[in-house]
C-alpha cells in the first residue's frame, strides 16, 4: 500500500512552491521526518520532510517544478510499485522492467514492422541482435510492432530532438523567490543562462551570476595604500616653539574656561547640487574651487550677526559684542595648526570667501603670514572633515567663546519627509561640532546658532550670494 505526500501550506498566502532538489530518488528507503526534498516559495526555503517511513516508489514533480499547495509530490510505500522521477531523462527504458521472455519474440516484430527500425537503431542498434542480456531494452520498442497506432516510440524522441519548444515556456516563468533574489543582488535575469528543466532559471543560477559578478568587479577595487614607516619612531625631539604656545594656549584654555560641544547632522544635498552646478564656471571667474568650506563659513557668519553671544568674548566681569564677526580658519601646517583670521566675514560672499580662505591657507603653509593677520580673531571655524572625521569636539582657544567644527560630507540613507509621508533617500549629510564656553554661551544658544546654520544650508539659497 502507498501513501502519497502532498506540497503542504509554507504560510498564509502562499499557494504555490518550487520543487528546487530532490534529497531521495525513487528506491531509496526513507525514514518518518526524514527531508525528502527542498521546496522554494516566495516567502520561504525549506525541507519537505517524510509523514511516514518506506520506499521512494515514484517521484510525480521535477525539480524546479512549480505546483499548488496540495499537489502531490511523491508516493511512498514498499517499493514494489517504485516508478522513476517525471525528470528522469530516460523513464520509458527503465520503467518497464519485466520478465525477459519477450526476447525471443522481439526480432521478429522488428522485421516485420521496419517503421520503428529507426527507433531501435537510436535506442540499441547492435546489442539487440548481438547479446540477448539487454532484453529490457528491446522490450520497449516491441509493443510498437504490436500496435502501431499509438506510435509510443517517437514520443521519447521528441523532447530530445527539439527541446527548444518547452523551453521557451519554462525558461520565461521565474519563481518568486528567485527573482527577488536576483533583484536584491543586483542580477539582470535576461543575462543569467538557466540550468533548470527547458532552460529555467533556478535560485542555484542566480548565485552563482552573482557570485561571477563580485569576483569580476574585485580587481576593480583600488589596493588598500601601505603605510609608511615614519623615521620619528623610537626617537626623542624638542618641542618647537609652536607647540610650546599651542600647548599652553590649550592647557590654560581648557583650565580657565568651562566647554562642552553640542552637535547637528545637516543635510547639505541642495548645497551639493548647487556647487555642482556653478563650480566649473566660479573656478573659471575666480580661479579658485569651490569647496563646501566657503558655504559653512557664510552660514556661520550670518548666524554670528543673530547670535552675537557666540561671537563675544568675556572681559573680567563683562561680555564683550564685537562689532564685526573675524573669523580664524584653522589650517593644518607641518610645523603645527594656526588660525589666520578673515576679517568683517559678514560682509563676504561666497567669491570673497573662497578666495580669501585659499590664499591664506597657501601663504600659511608657506611661512609667509603677516603677525597681524594670525590675530583678531572673535570665532574660529576648523575643517576637520578635510581629514575624513565625521566629527570631533574642538578646544575653544581663549579669548573667543565658541568654535565650529565641520566634518566630511558624506552620501547616506536618511528618513526624509514630504507631503506624500515619509520614504528613505541618499542624502549629502554634514555633522556640525559648536564648542563653546559656558560660562557666557548656555546650550540653549549653541543649539538656536546651530540651528541657524542648519536652516540656511538646508535652504540651499546661494545663487544671490555666489560673487561671480
Amino acid at each position: 500500500m502507498s501513501e502519497s505526500v502532498n506540497l503542504p501550506a509554507l504560510g498564509e498566502s502562499v499557494t504555490e512552491g518550487t520543487v528546487t532538489r530532490w534529497l531521495k530518488k525513487v528506491g531509496d528507503r526513507v525514514e518518518v521526518d526524514e527531508p525528502l526534498l527542498e521546496v522554494s516559495t516566495d516567502k520561504v526555503d525549506t525541507e519537505i520532510p517524510s509523514p511516514v517511513a518506506g520506499v521512494i516508489e515514484a517521484i510525480l514533480v521535477a525539480e524546479d517544478e512549480t505546483v499548488e499547495v496540495g499537489t502531490t509530490l511523491v508516493t511512498i510505500g514498499d517499493g514494489s510499485g517504485a516508478t522513476e522521477a517525471p525528470a528522469a531523462p530516460a523513464p520509458v527504458a527503465e520503467a518497464p522492467a519485466p520478465a525477459p521472455e519477450p526476447v525471443a519474440e522481439a526480432p521478429a516484430p522488428v522485421v516485420e514492422a521496419p517503421a520503428p527500425a529507426p527507433v531501435v537503431e537510436a535506442q540499441a542498434p547492435a546489442p539487440v541482435v548481438e547479446a540477448p542480456a539487454p532484453a529490457p531494452v528491446v522490450e520497449a520498442p516491441a509493443p510498437v510492432a504490436e500496435a502501431p497506432a499509438p506510435a509510443p516510440a517517437p514520443a521519447p524522441a521528441a523532447p530530445a530532438a527539439a527541446p527548444s519548444a518547452p523551453s521557451a515556456d519554462a525558461a520565461g516563468y521565474v519563481t518568486p523567490l528567485v527573482r527577488k533574489l536576483a533583484h536584491e543582488s543586483g542580477v539582470d535575469l535576461s543575462a543569467v543562462t538557466g540550468t533548470g528543466v527547458g532552460g529555467r532559471i533556478r535560485k542555484q543560477d542566480v548565485l552563482a551570476a552573482t557570485s561571477a559578478s563580485v569576483s569580476t568587479a574585485a580587481p576593480v577595487a583600488a589596493p588598500a595604500k601601505a603605510l609608511e614607516v615614519s623615521p620619528l619612531r623610537g626617537t626623542t625631539v624638542a618641542m618647537s616653539r609652536l607647540r610650546k604656545v599651542i600647548a599652553e594656549r590649550a592647557v590654560i584654555s581648557m583650565q580657565s574656561s568651562a566647554q562642552l560641544t553640542s552637535v547637528v547632522e545637516v543635510d547639505v544635498t541642495l548645497v551639493a547640487h548647487y556647487r555642482d552646478q556653478v563650480k566649473a564656471a566660479f573656478q573659471q571667474k575666480t580661479g579658485v574651487k569651490l569647496s563646501f568650506l566657503p558655504f559653512f563659513a557664510l552660514a556661520a557668519a550670518e548666524a554670528l550677526t543673530a547670535y552675537p553671544i557666540i561671537n563675544a568674548t568675556i572681559d573680567g566681569d563683562s561680555i564683550v559684542y564685537p562689532a564685526q564677526e573675524n573669523i580664524s580658519i584653522a589650517v593644518d601646517t607641518e610645523r603645527g595648526l594656526l588660525t589666520p583670521v578673515i576679517r568683517d566675514a559678514a560682509k563676504l560672499d561666497l567669491a570673497g570667501f573662497a578666495a580669501q580662505i585659499a590664499d591664506l591657507a597657501e601663504r600659511t603653509r608657506d611661512n609667509k603670514l603677516k603677525p597681524d593677520e594670525l590675530a583678531g580673531g572673535t570665532f574660529t571655524l576648523t575643517n576637520t572633515g578635510s581629514r575624513g572625521a565625521l566629527f570631533d569636539t574642538p578646544i575653544v582657544f581663549l579669548p573667543q567663546s565658541a568654535i565650529l567644527g565641520t566634518g566630511i560630507v558624506t552620501k547616506k540613507p536618511v528618513v526624509v519627509s514630504d507631503a506624500g509621508g515619509d520614504a528613505i533617500a541618499i542624502r549629502s549629510m554634514v555633522y556640525l561640532a559648536l564648542s563653546y564656553d559656558h560660562r557666557i554661551v548656555d546650550g540653549a544658544d549653541a543649539a538656536r546658532f546651530l540651528v541657524a546654520v542648519k536652516d540656511r544650508l538646508e535652504g540651499g539659497d546661494f545663487a544671490a550670494k555666489l560673487g561671480i
